[in-house]
């Protein structure tokens, strides 16, 4: 009788013993351990130093900045980690020689602007690209994908003129204009994450009457949060950090209308002794200090999302 009541397999799965899947999976787990630990306390140490010499190196230009920041005129330069004399009202000055927070907030609604046109755009081809299955898809996609391989110099004179012949020049437009029709790494990036969901949720929601905007709208984008956040930070400081384009376009402007970035490159200029200054390099590392920190703290808010990201990016192969 109790022969005759044996489990029996599913059709296509093969019959394994419960004994033999609690022997495997402890040997598993104990393989990867082994793998991401070092076994010895040595080891261990040695791991520990060269992680904490490489935070070192890279936190060394960050620790200068600071300390340049609190010197006088003369002392800027003279690489000292601690500075001889402290200068924190640098800090307060800043503000009355530079137009430092019209910068900022001119950098802020553009980096803006560009990671959220950048980002819905290339959800939506992405989307496209991961959904809607048509002939000719691959060597389209390939095409999207080729786009990346032209070097940003040649495309550089004909994208000027075109803003030129549109009238935009000297404003914030083509700073985040080209971002609406979206990125091809970006493409890329949102497509991978959208070939990992289920394709029974989107025909799921076909017949219950789900047009394509809605499964774009209501399933993939609440699905897809941390790779549109990977997206939107690395456009925020792309944009942010984006010194070139704002000297082509924003250059016959005036000062107060500049980029973060562009209004340091102005203050370099302003305070060197050739072109007429004084040598005032402590209102620079002040003012390129104030215009690192909103990185940090944007980086330090989104670490979750950007982590979790890349891991599901790496599971997904």
């Amino acid at each position: 009788m109790a022969s005759s009541l044996r489990m029996v397999p599913r059709t296509g799965e093969p019959e394994t013993a419960p004994e033999t899947a609690m022997v495997t999976m402890p040997k598993r787990s104990r393989w990867r351990r082994q793998i991401s630990q070092p076994k010895s306390f040595a080891a261990r140490v040695l791991l520990a130093v060269v992680l904490v010499g490489f935070a070192l190196v890279f936190l060394y230009p960050l620790v200068w900045l600071i300390a340049a920041s609190l010197k006088p005129r003369g002392e800027v330069f003279d690489n000292a980690l601690i500075p001889k004399t402290f200068m924190p009202e640098n800090y307060v000055e800043v503000w009355n020689q530079l137009p430092l927070m019209s910068w900022m907030w001119n950098s802020i609604a553009i980096a803006l602007l560009a990671a959220t046109a950048v980002a819905i755009s290339s959800s939506i081809v992405a989307f496209g690209f991961a959904y809607f299955r048509f002939p000719g898809r691959g060597m389209l996609f390939g095409l999207v994908l080729a786009t990346m391989m032209l070097p940003g110099a040649v495309t550089m004179i004909p994208i000027y003129l075109i803003w030129k012949q549109t009238g935009f020049l000297g404003t914030w437009v083509p700073l985040w204009g080209m971002n609406l029709f979206g990125s091809a790494f970006y493409i890329f990036l949102q497509r991978q994450f959208f070939l990992g969901l289920p394709r029974e949720l989107f025909e799921a929601a076909r017949l219950d009457g789900a047009g394509y905007w809605g499964l774009f709208w209501r399933i993939a984008m609440p699905l897809s949060i941390p790779s549109f956040i990977i997206v939107f930070l690395f456009e925020f400081q792309a944009s942010w950090n984006n010194l070139q384009a704002a000297l082509i376009y924003l250059n016959a402007g005036s000062v107060d209308e500049f980029t973060a970035p562009l209004g340091i490159a102005y203050a370099m200029t302003k305070y060197s002794p050739t072109a007429g200054g004084h040598g005032d390099y402590q209102y620079v590392m002040v003012a390129s200090l104030v215009v690192t920190l909103p990185m940090l703290v944007l980086f330090a808010f989104g670490q979750r999302y950007f982590i979790e990201g890349v891991a599901t990016q790496g599971r997904k192969g």
